[in-house]
């Protein structure tokens, strides 16, 4: 055999050697592999499709404010959506009350004729809600109470069915229904708002307590008294009968949303101890609005005791300095309100009569007032003014 020979064949077996290890080497995968080229798998959803990256992209900030506009654009349409269905619906229970009325006022229809109705609609819409015999009669109330008072026809397709609910039901004569109406209106009352107001008896404390306000504040804010008042109730806060004047104020920055419904939706909030330096020296004003309609700064001291004349001179100091520091050139001079747990009125009166500064001084409660007590204090008030029309004002 040639010496060749045999070197071939080992050659030979060799490389099959090679070439079965590398049949039964394991193949690794693209990842483990970690070639450039390797592809990977596209992601799946839940539901088994595959999800383009393109399409997953967010951005990543708002840009310029685009989703604000198209949140606000949904909400407008939405109050526009509820003021317009409101409007139907009052309309339609107006109809319906004026159309009970007169059948029944005619003698052609008598009183059972109602529950056979709201009986007919029921049967006739079974998921139809607010048409039952009490709510029918109450839609009938509402046509009747208002059909020949003309002062408040622009008023009732701008307030809830509710609201006329529970003006109807609580108020005890008509110059209390259209102070409630008039009022929801201006300050955009939600129904729990108007309910706590009732609750507090603001009509009563409107026409029984009016508020004591300085000379100059009558002359350079014509409008005030019919803004201010003279009691603000608090009862919001939960304060205890032994508290601190730092408990007061921190209630009420804590709780501002509430608190701006006792003074109005016209007071924008500017600060709480509000800076104030006067001759080197620092100073803060317990809080700080501006009334829009007034056109004034407005800053507020609170007293967790009984008013005394001194506390009038610091108001006065912080007015002049607002006045000369803070104000601008357009704004009307600023008022003064002095917030305090208690007051004598004569006292208040003398403090006030030779004021310089357009300032008033008011007290706040920290429970609701007794409507009953109030109720009592109308009635008085309305026979001091007329003896014999005084039932019938305060609606016994």
């Amino acid at each position: 055999m040639a010496p060749g020979a045999c070197d071939g064949r080992s050659a030979k077996s060799k490389r099959g050697v090679r070439t079965m290890k590398k049949r039964t080497r394991k193949k690794k995968s693209p990842r483990q592999t970690g070639h450039k080229g390797a592809k990977r798998a596209k992601p799946v959803s839940a539901s088994g499709s595959r999800v383009h990256r393109r399409a997953q992209r967010i951005p990543a900030r708002n840009p310029e404010g685009a989703f604000d506009e198209v949140v606000e654009l949904i909400r407008r349409a939405r109050q526009e959506t509820y003021r317009v269905a409101n409007t139907h619906l009052v309309d339609l229970y107006w109809q319906i009350g004026g159309y009970l009325s007169r059948k029944i006022e005619s003698a052609e229809w008598g009183e059972g004729v109602v529950k056979a109705l709201a009986t007919h609609i029921q049967r006739q819409q079974p998921n139809l809600r607010g048409f039952t015999r009490a709510s029918l009669f109450r839609m009938r109330q509402f046509y009747e109470t208002y059909r020949s008072d003309k002062k408040v026809a622009a008023l009732l397709r701008l307030l809830p069915w509710t609201h006329h609910l529970m003006i109807l039901g609580r108020s005890h004569s008509a110059l209390e229904r259209t102070f409630y109406m008039q009022a929801s209106v201006r300050e955009g009352w939600g129904s729990r708002d108007l309910d706590r107001q009732i609750q507090a008896g603001l009509f009563e404390r409107s026409v029984v307590q009016k508020p004591i306000v300085s000379a100059p504040l009558r002359q350079l804010h014509p409008g005030a008294e019919a803004v201010f008042r003279d009691t603000y109730v608090l009862e919001f806060l939960g304060l205890p009968a032994e508290h601190s004047e730092a408990d007061l104020h921190t209630g009420l920055v804590r709780r501002l949303g509430q608190f701006l419904t006792e003074p109005g939706r016209d007071f924008a909030f500017i600060g709480s101890e509000y800076p104030v330096q006067v001759g080197g020296r620092d100073f803060a004003l317990d809080l700080l609005f501006f009334h829009r309609g007034l056109n004034a700064l407005v800053g507020i001291e609170l007293k967790v005791e009984e008013f005394q004349p001194e506390h009038l001179g610091k108001l006065q100091f912080y007015l002049e300095a607002l006045d000369r520091d803070v104000r601008k050139e357009h704004e009307r001079p600023s008022i003064g309100v002095l917030l305090c747990a208690s007051k004598d009125n004569e006292v208040v009166e003398y403090a006030l009569a030779r004021s310089t500064s357009p300032a008033l001084i008011a007290e706040y409660q920290r429970m609701m007032p007794k409507k009953s007590l109030l109720r009592a204090k109308l009635h008085e008030f309305h026979a001091l003014l007329d003896p014999e029309s005084s039932g019938d004002k305060n609606g016994s």
